[in-house]
């Protein structure tokens, strides 16, 4: 399970930022401490980020819900493999995004991607192997690396 993750005024990160941009300096004085959960799991993410793309919040979350219960609670290529397109698409997913997440799972799971060594990498690195990937772009490629 992700720890729970609090930034404020005095967090190093907020301070850096603050000292690189005094507009968003500005911005940031006027928000309140923030709390996150990052992402356990690499794959989930990218195929939340890939349901996600040009849809609105309510839109997406129905659709991510909708393909955990397919997967049984569980987003993984495996699962993602075993399931048809029509099966994905049944859920609300356009014909691209179906295509986009089948080809994520079988280039996890023919090795063509490693998930686990993306942290050892740099941010360039990282950000080449995921855009090598269709439906994986420079945004979601950055996020995934945030």
């Amino acid at each position: 399970m992700s720890k729970i993750i609090t930034l404020n005024a005095d967090s190093p990160s907020v301070q850096y930022l603050c000292k690189k941009d005094k507009r968003l300096a500005k911005v940031i004085s006027m928000v309140d401490e923030i709390t996150y959960t990052p992402h356990d799991d690499g794959y989930s993410f990218l195929v939340h980020e890939i349901i996600e793309q040009m849809l609105s919040i309510k839109e997406w979350a129905k659709i991510y819900d909708h393909l955990l219960t397919l997967c049984h609670g569980c987003i993984t290529p495996e699962c993602i493999s075993r399931l048809s397109g029509e099966e994905i698409k049944s859920i609300g997913t356009a014909n691209a995004k179906v295509g986009y997440i089948k080809g994520l799972a079988s280039a996890v799971l023919a090795k063509e991607i490693d998930l686990s060594t993306l942290p050892t990498l740099s941010g360039e690195d990282v950000i080449k192997q995921l855009t090598s990937l269709r439906g994986i772009g420079n945004w979601t490629a950055k996020m995934y690396f945030i």
